[in-house]
């Protein structure tokens, strides 16, 4: 998922002042429109058009209900939901990332999915519990459901594996001594790609280290951002570019468009992503054939208090906007995007992984890469922190690890001191709501 930094910032503004959702909500009144607004999960908002529509004139035959369809980036997703909190004119239908859940929920924005409203949509035991842990806060209803599924994996390139007598990393120091093996930096090869500049990913990516190490970022709403066990597992992530097994330039990609690219041309021994990345592989010529998927390595032995997290709970939620005109309606279409036909339909033309179990019978979700996947989100995957704040710790900590990255890129020395410093400004901030 992506979002931005003014739109974290908006979000505790909006805590802060203890604004809700009110108003007339979306502009559908007559009980047979919806307007949804789907986030960009394909390789262009253009193609998420072309797979959604067909879906949704489905629905509409099924139900004689009119979905109005907005795909919307993910830089720009978070604000236009903020600004539609406020102004109480808003979509019926909305994929929020799921990690925002707990902090859209604190703003009252979105319909509570207790008892009454799961039964309309399945009820709660239709979802698999993992993805059912990053809907909202703990002890309280959801705030959203879950829509597709994503986990974390190390991708690598088979052909550069074996042509260098490599077997897939089980640890993360075989992982590093991988990569050093596969780096020929003066012919332009690298042993790792990575986006840098995503503070999305670099937030993603200390909260996983970090409790590798046994890190506790939070106590209560209490921020402790800069603990050894955080310092280490963050330093473990950008020394992959110290060490001089990641390009440089990699330090300034924000996006997956030049990862995807350098990975499926070769450039790049092996990234780390999650299950998504199938389709954006595929558009640059490289298929499933070329590459392998295993879980990404945990540092072995585990630090006192560390745990075997090879991934965040990832993936997209659906939620009904609490003022919507047609909230039957809204319900009936969540329940109907959460079925297992349409489960089967989207996560297959997406590439992530269904959140209802019975769609895994499908023999497209019985392959080996698939089921690498599905047991990351199951066994080595912890639900990022379901607390208001969440929006702004990932905003502090992804920008601290891209700035971090961006010294190691210019040959800085990137110490433990200098990301404790780091951390502790983030904590500061964090403390002070800035």
């Amino acid at each position: 998922m992506r979002s931005s930094k003014t739109a974290a910032v908006l979000a505790v503004l909006l805590l802060a002042l203890g604004i809700t959702a009110c108003g007339s909500g979306s502009s559908s009144s007559d009980g047979k429109t919806l307007t949804y607004w789907a986030s960009n999960q394909a390789g262009s908002l253009e193609e998420d058009r072309q797979i959604l529509q067909p879906e949704l004139d489905k629905f509409e035959q099924q139900t004689g209900i009119h979905v109005n369809l907005e795909v919307i980036a993910w830089p720009d997703l978070l604000n236009r939901i903020l600004t539609a909190t406020t102004s109480g004119s808003g979509p019926d239908v909305l994929n929020i990332g799921n990690t925002w859940s707990a902090s859209l929920q604190a703003t009252g924005a979105l319909q509570p999915f207790d008892d009454a409203t799961f039964a309309k949509v399945g009820g709660r035991e239709k979802f698999l519990a993992t993805s059912m842990a990053a809907t909202g806060a703990a002890g309280q209803p959801p705030a959203a459901v879950p829509l597709y599924g994503l986990a974390y994996g190390l991708f690598y390139n088979k052909k550069k594996f074996a042509d260098a007598g490599l077997q897939p990393p089980t640890t993360w120091q075989e992982l590093v001594d991988d990569a050093k093996r596969l780096t020929d930096a003066g012919k332009g090869q690298w042993g790792m790609g990575i986006e840098g500049a995503s503070y999305t990913e670099g937030a993603h990516f200390a909260f996983m280290f970090g409790r590798q190490h046994g890190a506790q970022l939070f106590q209560g709403d209490e921020p402790g951002f800069d603990s050894p066990q955080m310092v280490a597992g963050i330093k473990q992530y950008v020394d992959l570019l110290s060490s001089g097994v990641v390009n440089p330039s990699d330090a300034e990609h924000q996006n997956n468009t030049e990862l995807m690219r350098d990975f499926a041309s070769g450039k790049t021994a092996m990234i780390m992503f999650q299950n998504n990345a199938v389709q954006p592989l595929k558009t640059n010529g490289m298929d499933e054939s070329q590459y392998g998927v295993v879980p990404i390595p945990v540092v072995d032995p585990l630090p006192p208090g560390g745990a075997k997290v090879s991934s965040h709970v990832a993936g997209i939620n659906i939620a009904a906007f609490a003022g919507s005109k047609n909230l039957d309606g809204a319900l009936k279409f969540i329940n109907f995007m959460t079925g297992i036909d349409e489960q089967k339909v989207l996560n297959g033309k997406l590439g992530s992984l269904p959140v209802v179990s019975a769609a895994y019978q499908d023999p497209q979700f019985q392959t080996p890469l698939i089921g690498t996947f599905r047991q990351v989100l199951a066994n080595a995957a912890e639900s990022m922190p379901m607390i208001p704040k969440e929006s702004q710790f990932e905003t502090l900590i992804g920008t601290a690890v891209k700035e971090l990255m961006a010294s190691a890129a210019s040959g800085t020395r990137v110490d433990d001191a200098a990301v404790k410093a780091k951390l502790t400004a983030a904590n500061q901030q964090m403390k002070s709501g800035g």
